[in-house]
């Protein structure tokens, strides 16, 4: 789900470079009657240019128009794939509920934190939309979704064959992941205000440093983590567990590789306050037999197919449709757009 972005100052360069929409609105192609119009193609381009990290606020009308001339071709494709979609949902008699609705913009105000109506208001000013053009791009959203559903991803089959053909070309991709099991004691320090209680910081270090003693002296970590960890692990002696090694930050995957089994680490200072681990045990990476990799195949397959099926429907869809188009240049780019795509497009899996 799309989340809110801040919106930079692209607004008057594009003024620059010939692309605000006129007064009248301008009309660019006809889809199956369904227009796009000068102002929609400017929006795309515009929610293109700023995810791009080599376009800033302080770019140049040379550069923004060069910048543009590479964006515009498969901008076209999409608004044109999308209209196509949409329509097709239509047709199959798709639509978004207003309880639908309700729950996409629970969840959208949920992920942006943004726990106040002023918030998801000011948010939406910020993208320069209301709550109608917000309920049209999801509802665009969930026709476009449903239909791939239903017309190219439940026709997708992938046989037996096929899944054992790409396991023995791919043998090293299905693996287990490398996993930890630790135990952690921690003694946190207390947040104040106006900053760290230098004493309350000090004493909690020392009775860090006084568990470890008593651990590396043999006392059980499990015990010990019982009797005086402040993490909610003590209910568990500290267990922790197990997890993958990928899933650990730098840092902490430096202070645990140099670990065997049953040794303990230095204590550390966290945000919660002062800690130390035991690492309890550590799994290798291990090839995946057939069976084990079995689903994992078939969905990496499914995807490699839905990208090739998609671009055929769409060719049907196109093909069907009565697309007119009121500008020679954006038809030439919609052209080089498809071509362009067609020739990224990813083999099918096998």
């Amino acid at each position: 789900m799309r989340k809110f972005m801040p919106v930079f100052a692209l607004g008057f360069a594009l003024a620059a470079v010939g692309l605000r929409a006129e007064i009248l609105e301008q009309i660019l192609v006809k889809v199956n009657g369904e227009v796009l119009t000068k102002t929609d193609l400017e929006q795309r381009q515009l929610r293109a240019l700023r995810d791009r990290s080599d376009i800033g606020p302080a770019a140049g009308e040379n550069e923004l128009k060069k910048a543009i001339a590479e964006i515009t071709p498969l901008l076209l494709v999409d608004a044109v794939d999308e209209m196509l979609l949409v329509q097709r949902g239509h047709e199959l008699g798709q639509s978004m509920t207003e309880e639908q609705f309700k729950g996409i913009l629970e969840n959208l105000k949920k992920d942006n934190s943004l726990t106040t109506e002023e918030q998801f208001q000011a948010a939406l000013k910020q993208e320069g939309m209301t709550m109608a053009d917000l309920r049209k791009m999801f509802e665009r959203q969930t026709l476009i979704s449903r239909v791939e559903q239903q017309e190219v991803m439940s026709k997708i089959n992938v046989t037996e064959d096929e899944s054992r053909q790409y396991f023995e070309a791919h043998p090293d991709e299905f693996k287990t992941q490398p996993g930890i099991t630790l135990r952690e004691i921690l003694i946190a320090v207390p947040d104040e205000k106006g900053g760290v209680n230098v004493g309350k910081d000090e004493e909690a270090k020392a009775k860090a440093d006084a568990l470890r003693a008593r651990a590396l002296k043999g006392e059980a970590f499990e015990k010990l983590a019982a009797e005086s960890s402040d993490a909610g692990s003590k209910a568990n002696g500290g267990l922790i567990g197990p997890i993958s090694r990928d899933e650990l930050n730098p840092d902490f995957q430096k202070l645990i590789d140099p670990l065997r089994p049953g040794q303990i680490t230095a204590v550390v200072r966290s945000r919660q306050g002062y800690q130390f681990f035991k690492l309890e045990s550590r799994t290798e990476s291990d090839r995946l037999t057939f069976e084990q990799a079995r689903q994992q195949i078939a969905e990496r397959i499914a995807s490699e197919k839905r990208t090739g099926e998609l671009q055929k429907y769409l060719t049907k869809l196109r093909d069907q449709a009565i697309i007119e188009w009121k500008n020679e240049e954006l038809k030439k780019a919609y052209e080089q757009g498809r071509a362009a795509r067609a020739a990224a497009r990813p083999p099918v899996a096998g």
